[in-house]
């Protein structure tokens, strides 16, 4: 009989935390049964990795010691209870590929950072790239902007996708960028032309990083700016301008649980692990 597995996946990040509670069978992949996503403001990170995991275990209708492991990916230590650990770039490739079966590279956009990372049908790693030190190239660099420009973040795509003249801003630095915004204003350029300009330039720069990779085909763009449809748009208009220039052929999709793919990357994994350890002798479990 096939045994059965409750596990967690649990992504803090620098803005917010992700929790997902999966179950699955061995050679049967996983089923995604509650999750959770929380921002962290100013409260303390471990009282959100709680918070968030009281909430995912709630709606998948498990207790919170049901778990035959709990899994940390991203900030690993402020996931006190954690049975293990899993490199992020991982998680986001095993999980991109749950999501998505038919990708084989993801573009995980996260507040700080940003990374393109290919990966084979088994969600294994393979080339990896990441922006630098700058955030000209994250979600955090938007979120400033439109705080800036008063604009509720939720408003952000729709607002972008009205542009019909958008005005280009800085790519290599996030404080020229902001400079620019601010001369943009002056000058009573509209909002939605600024927004697009500034998704146009984040989307010219996490293009290089996909190219770099070798990507080719699906491409699922995972973190918070995956549901920025604003950004979306103009990460597919500038890859479809490389593909003109006999560029390999990309397509940027974008999944309703991209955010989580950190997290059910590490309950994918955590499963995978216990299963291990089982095999080894080393735990006991209970037959569905």
């Amino acid at each position: 009989m096939k045994r059965t597995h409750l596990t967690a996946g649990i992504d803090p990040g620098a803005s917010s935390v992700a929790v997902a509670v999966v179950r699955s069978r061995a050679g049967e992949g996983g089923e995604l049964l509650g999750s959770s996503v929380q921002r962290i403001r100013r409260r303390d990170v471990r009282e959100v990795v709680a918070s968030a995991f009281a909430d995912a275990c709630a709606a998948a209708g498990v207790a919170p010691d049901a778990f035959a492991y709990v899994a940390s990916t991203g900030d690993g230590d402020a996931v006190d209870f954690r049975t293990g650990h899993f490199y992020s770039m991982t998680t986001h490739a095993r999980g991109a590929l749950f999501l998505e079966p038919a990708a084989r590279a993801a573009l995980d956009v996260g507040a700080l950072h940003a990374r393109a990372i290919a990966f084979d049908d088994r969600g294994k790693v393979g080339k990896v790239r990441m922006t630098s030190q700058c955030a000209s190239g994250s979600g955090q660099f938007v979120e400033n902007i439109t705080r800036y420009l008063g604009v509720p973040l939720e408003d952000v795509g729709k607002l972008s996708c009205e542009s019909e003249n958008p005005e280009k801003c800085s790519g290599v630095c996030a404080v020229l960028a902001e400079t620019d915004v601010i001369n943009m204003v002056s000058r009573g350029i509209s909002t939605p032309d600024i927004l697009k300009g500034i998704h146009l330039s984040i989307a010219s720069k996490l293009a290089r990083l996909v190219r770099a990779i070798g990507a080719e085909g699906r491409v699922l763009v995972t973190g918070g700016m995956a549901h920025d449809v604003g950004f979306l748009a103009a990460l597919r208009e500038v890859v479809g301008e490389k593909q003109a220039a006999a560029q390999p052929e990309l397509e940027i999709v974008a999944h309703p649980e991209s955010v989580l793919a950190g997290a059910l990357g590490a309950a994918l994994l955590a499963a995978h692990r216990h299963r291990q350890l089982e095999e080894m002798g080393r735990l006991v479990t209970i037959a569905a």
